[in-house]
């Protein structure tokens, strides 16, 4: 998990972000312990509330659940779940912008397959 943050949010909601970015991109999965309250706390110098408070947040989604004397585990589905919601955000928000740049400056379909993606060959 990075140890940077940034002052656009708070960084409870940055935690959940990261915890959420990690869940998508397989770095945990269904089953796995997220890391402790104090565990995350002393790495990365932040208050135990506030760790607390993003975890809550991952609970109140459904996408973790709470174990007693255990901690908190990855709920079956959450993955999927994440994708469905992340896929309609990116089509509601960010693909109007994008296809308006697109038909604005005339690209093809042909020159959006052909072309890689910034420092790939």
């Amino acid at each position: 998990m990075d140890r940077e943050w940034n002052d656009s949010q708070p960084i409870y909601r940055q935690l959940h972000d990261r915890v959420v970015a990690m869940i998508l991109d397989g770095v945990l999965g269904e089953g796995d312990p997220l890391p402790s309250v104090r565990t995350v706390a002393a790495e990365h110098r932040v208050n135990p509330l506030t760790v607390m408070k993003g975890y809550e947040q991952l609970v109140d989604e459904g996408l973790v659940e709470k174990r007693r004397g255990l901690g908190l585990f990855i709920n079956a589905g959450a993955k999927d779940v994440l994708l469905q919601a992340e896929r309609q955000r990116f089509l509601a928000e960010q693909w109007p912008q994008i296809h308006a740049t697109i038909q604005r400056l005339g690209l093809s379909a042909k020159d959006l397959l052909g072309a890689s993606p910034k420092g790939e060959g």
